[in-house]
């Protein structure tokens, strides 16, 4: 059974391509100071912080030169070390969590179980010349790489499916908003044992 007061994680990452550092509150307020290099980034960043009611600080600095992905997938590994860090043994928490989110036109469905076991299942398409985000361009298709990232090293299963939607930034946007407010559902604590029959996750 866990005993945490506030479960929180602070790491750091460097390689010969990113150097990031991530501070995060799981019973945070939505306070959020994101700093990429990819504003659009940034943007989505802080929807998940919010929207997931998280406390959370990330600092990372990348090679854009080259691209955008590298920096983009680096955060979403530690962004995910974070939360299976933070989340400890994870007692008491409703581990799974479903929405529908809307945005204007677009809608996503979000399905989410923090089970130990990464998977995800990601159905939207964006064609190869969908223009990217703001500047430096946020390629959409960075979104899988993202999530599959983060759920790998949280330790997550995550189903990302389009219900509807026009617009890539809506579309884009809908997802990291559902996946904020499946994952606040889903780490929130209603009990103090693990919900699991094999007694961890």
């Amino acid at each position: 059974m866990s005993t945490q007061v506030g479960r929180r994680a602070a790491l750091e990452r460097a390689t010969k391509e990113t150097t990031i550092a991530i501070d995060l509150n799981l019973d945070g307020t939505g306070q959020c100071d994101i700093s990429t290099g990819i504003p659009f980034f940034d943007h989505m960043l802080d929807q998940l912080g919010r929207h997931g009611a998280m406390d959370l600080t990330i600092s990372a600095t990348g090679d854009l030169r080259v691209d955008t992905h590298h920096t983009v997938e680096d955060v979403g590994i530690l962004l995910g070390e974070c939360v299976r860090e933070a989340l400890g043994d994870k007692a008491g928490i409703e581990r799974f969590a479903s929405r529908v989110i809307p945005l204007d036109e677009a809608a996503v469905d979000i399905a989410l179980d923090i089970s130990g076991r990464p998977f995800l299942i990601y159905e939207i398409v964006f064609a190869p010349d969908t223009p990217g985000l703001g500047e430096p361009a946020f390629d959409p298709q960075l979104v899988e790489e993202f999530f599959r990232a983060f759920v790998t090293a949280a330790g997550m299963t995550l189903h990302i499916r389009l219900v509807s939607g026009r617009n890539t930034h809506h579309i884009v946007e809908a997802t990291f908003k559902g996946v904020a407010r499946c994952l606040n559902d889903a780490m929130t604590q209603r009990g103090g044992e693990i919900p699991s029959t094999k007694g961890s996750l």
